[in-house]
């Protein structure tokens, strides 16, 4: 490929919703994103966005039911992934208050009610569609400002 033209790359991960696999998810992902190069900071970001809502989709999305599937599609398109984390789980009822900071429906857990929140900050766009009784997908994307995204 030439210089300065984007290089496309996709992964598809799906695990069971359990609470040991949210690291497996974490370090998965950062290992697909190390071919972009990029800083620390920018890596500690995406792997906190992908613990974050893969506990999510564990906790609020199916109770904790282990027999839930959690699905990741990350993508690079030059210097920008793109993370698609969803479930098939319960659902939001109220996606507006769900995004609200400090905002919980599992207080007995002693949730921050951060996780939308953090996303958001992390990333540069960030989007979450969901239906009750359907499950939830959170779409992500970050600009990798490293030199080497920029040059593949």
């Amino acid at each position: 490929m030439s210089e300065g033209k984007a290089q496309h790359n996709f992964m598809t991960l799906q695990f069971a919703a359990k609470s040991e696999n949210e690291s497996f998810a974490r370090v998965a992902v950062a290992a697909f994103i190390s071919q972009m190069d990029p800083n620390m900071d920018e890596l500690s970001d995406l792997k906190t966005v992908v613990s974050e809502a893969v506990t999510n989709c564990i906790i609020h999305g199916y109770d904790s039911d282990p027999d839930g599937v959690v699905k990741i599609e990350a993508s690079i398109d030059g210097d920008m992934i793109t993370l698609c984390i969803e479930d098939s789980g319960h659902g939001i009822e109220d996606l507006e208050m769900a995004k609200q900071p400090l905002y919980t429906s599992k207080p007995e857990l002693e949730r921050s009610g951060m996780g939308f929140t953090i996303m958001e900050n992390f990333m540069d766009e960030f989007e979450v569609v969901s239906e009750p009784g359907s499950g939830t997908s959170i779409k992500m994307k970050k600009r990798i400002e490293s030199k080497k995204a920029l040059y593949n």
